[in-house]
């Protein structure tokens, strides 16, 4: 599924924000032509190279599937810079009225989420500072029950399609976005939810369930 150098050295979070340093695998061509699978940490919000300084006028932590090739800030990642973002769950909050109620979203039995993504090197122009990695997660129409909960979701990738995904030959495309984005129903209508306490900190029991009486 993920096999390769998968030696990440990340600290696990249940609260990740936007611009917080994530795991991402994606995979590179060495020197001598090896196509190597890697995993590195990279900033979630991507940076495209044109970019003159870290904030932008809009977020970039998710990048729509609609259309995707055809936007400036994306066209160039989805060509073959593109990742998979791993997670155990992601939150969403439900909204009625004024009332927003948090739910963690997971898949059964645990099974890792596979989030299909872009990334982009960045650094400032004329800089001599480290190039930062920086990354976006794609996001399509919601489905199945967690559809009440927010009308988009993730593209959560099932593990046959990840090789395809990550393929630095294949010159990515909107029909590849479309393809992962098929690939992913299945993974999106089997999603599980349940509602949670205040998002607050960042412990493990913030993904447990609020208790019912």
């Amino acid at each position: 599924m993920l096999e390769g150098d998968m030696t990440v050295e990340w600290t696990p979070s249940w609260n990740i924000k936007p611009t917080q340093r994530v795991p991402v695998f994606r995979e590179t061509v060495s020197d001598d032509g090896e196509v190597l699978r890697v995993g590195d940490l990279a900033r979630w919000s991507l940076l495209p190279p044109w970019a003159t300084e870290p904030k932008l006028k809009f977020p970039t932590f998710n990048a729509r599937s609609e259309g995707l090739a055809a936007k400036a800030t994306w066209r160039g990642p989805i060509k073959r810079s593109r990742a998979i973002l791993p997670a155990s769950g992601y939150y969403e909050w439900k909204t009625d009225g004024k009332v927003k109620t948090p739910h963690y979203i997971h898949l059964p039995e645990g099974e890792p989420l596979l989030f299909a993504g872009l990334y982009s090197w960045w650094r400032p122009k004329g800089s001599d500072d480290e190039w930062m990695l920086t990354a976006t997660i794609i996001t399509r129409p919601s489905a199945g029950a967690a559809a009440q909960l927010h009308d988009r979701a993730p593209v959560v990738l099932p593990a046959d399609f990840v090789d395809e995904w990550l393929d630095p030959a294949t010159e990515g495309d909107q029909s590849l976005v479309d393809a992962a984005v098929s690939a992913s129903s299945p993974q999106i209508e089997s999603l599980q939810f349940h509602e949670v306490g205040k998002i607050s900190g960042d412990i493990p029991e913030l993904t447990n369930p609020v208790a019912t009486s």
